[in-house]
């Protein structure tokens, strides 16, 4: 076992305050982790930022449970559960990658990359290029500069991003406003909790659960807000994720992310419903939200009101791109912030015509990272609660993350060396409604054992709006 990985930064560092908080020494206990330090190829440390953002939420689990070492990780449960969709099988059969329409496309002066996973974001890039047909996308976007579709697509709702190199992207007002702040902003509220609901968590009671008895309201959809409350409801948190009747989720990746976790549908326009949803917010211990930075204002769900009326509640937030800059009210999604920030252009290859096409990071890095870093914080701010009464509120952003990984040192070792191979996964099976599911593991180790997941995915919608 080793602490954090040569060459990155504590990417926890960030917590440093709290710890210092709980901690008589002042020191920071880095998680410890095990096994190879190289395992993907390409020019970025993906290895370090992964094994960084596991091992702060472990290390915000030593500091729950007052146990240092207690939790840990290895190189082999990190890369399996950041590659968690690509190893998923429901009945035998992997789920479905990016839609059709996705993905990188030329331009008249380069690359765009589109995002039409979801039908209305797909029908938002056609009207947005007036097409009706793949091919009439193609044919529209050959005919318009990168930056000229981009800003033509982004104004119908829709989602993409020109390809830009890490030089353009830091010489614009959001590349600039992007890499603001620390990975981890940490906002601790005044005064005296006003609730009467604050469990007293006794995580050495039953180490394999130790946030039994949190309540968690999960207003997440994608990737990277779910794996978070993922991670909170293995670790025994009562999960309800509430999702918009109008915007169903893609099934395989709510599968992927729906274990230990309950899932109910609401409609937060009609009266009943938001009212219902307050009523839960008055017994939340946790809120995390995945939302463009206010859209929920209207529904009385901005952290800042929360965190007024509940001084002692823990707000955990993410968005695609900060809550500052020209950019931070708009969609995205982890493969384009890669191409907004400049990954892509890192990643580019040589397409076998002479010519030249941008790339990807192996895994939705930015994703997971997020994931478990968000995760890290509302742990963090749990056990400073523990201690003074008060919660707090994490943010997070994917352009963020972003330029935490580009700030990395270049990993160790050869890129595309024989070496470079993900370390073997120990993928487990459940029994579920959606059929038999193959899954890897939680990343992260108790007493040297790996955990796993309790409870499969619920089928979506399926649960009342109320705490178990």
């Amino acid at each position: 076992m080793g602490g954090i990985p040569d060459g990155v930064p504590a990417l926890f560092s960030c917590l440093e305050p709290l710890f210092r908080r709980q901690d008589a020494s002042g020191g920071l206990r880095p998680a410890p982790w095990s096994g190879p330090r190289r395992w993907w190829t390409g020019p970025l440390d993906v290895e370090g930022l992964s094994l960084g953002a596991v091992g702060a939420a472990a290390a915000a689990l030593n500091l729950l449970a007052g146990a240092p070492d207690r939790f840990a990780t290895t190189s082999a449960l990190t890369a399996a559960a950041f590659d968690s969709s690509g190893h998923l099988r429901i009945s035998g059969h992997p789920i479905q990658g990016f839609a059709p329409l996705s993905g990188f496309r030329r331009t008249l002066d380069g690359w765009i990359r589109l995002h039409a996973n979801y039908p209305h974001h797909a029908e938002r890039l056609m009207e947005a290029l007036g097409a009706t047909t793949a091919g009439g996308v193609a044919a529209a976007l050959r005919s318009m500069e990168s930056l000229e579709a981009e800003a033509a697509i982004q104004s119908r709702g829709g989602v993409a991003a020109a390809v830009r190199t890490r030089e353009a992207w830091l010489g614009s007002a959001m590349g600039r406003s992007a890499g603001r702040g620390p990975w981890i902003d940490l906002t601790l509220p005044g005064g005296k909790a006003k609730g009467t609901r604050q469990p007293v968590l006794q995580p050495l009671d039953d180490p394999r659960r130790p946030l039994l008895g949190v309540r968690v309201l999960d207003l997440t959809r994608v990737i990277a807000g779910p794996v978070s409350t993922r991670l909170l409801g293995v670790l025994g948190a009562d999960v309800l994720r509430i999702d918009p009747p109008q915007l169903p989720e893609i099934t395989g990746q709510f599968v992927d992310t729906g274990f230990c976790k309950r899932s109910a549908v609401a409609d937060l326009a009609l009266p009943g419903k938001l009212h219902r949803l307050h009523h839960l917010l008055h017994t939340a211990d946790v809120v995390v939200a995945g939302y463009r930075a206010g859209s929920l204002t209207r529904f009385g769900l901005e952290p800042e009101a929360l965190l007024d009326a509940r001084p002692e509640l823990v707000v955990a937030t993410l968005d695609s791109w900060g809550r500052e800059g020209p950019w931070s009210g708009m969609r995205g999604f982890d493969s384009i912030v890669q191409v907004a920030t400049g990954i892509a252009d890192r990643y580019g290859v040589e397409d076998g015509d002479g010519g030249w096409r941008p790339g990807a990071l192996p895994v939705q890095a930015l994703d997971h990272a997020t994931g478990y870093g968000l995760a890290a914080g509302a742990i963090a701010l749990l056990a400073h609660r523990q201690q003074t009464g008060l919660g707090g509120w994490a943010r997070m952003s994917l352009a963020r993350t972003a330029e935490e990984l580009l700030g990395l040192p270049a990993p160790p070792g050869q890129a595309g060396s024989p070496a470079s191979q993900p370390p073997t996964p120990d993928l487990r099976t459940q029994a579920s409604t959606y059929g038999e599911l193959q899954y890897a593991r939680p990343p992260l180790l108790l007493d040297g054992q790996p955990l796993d997941y309790g409870r499969p995915p619920v089928p979506y919608g399926s649960s009342e709006l109320a705490w178990a």
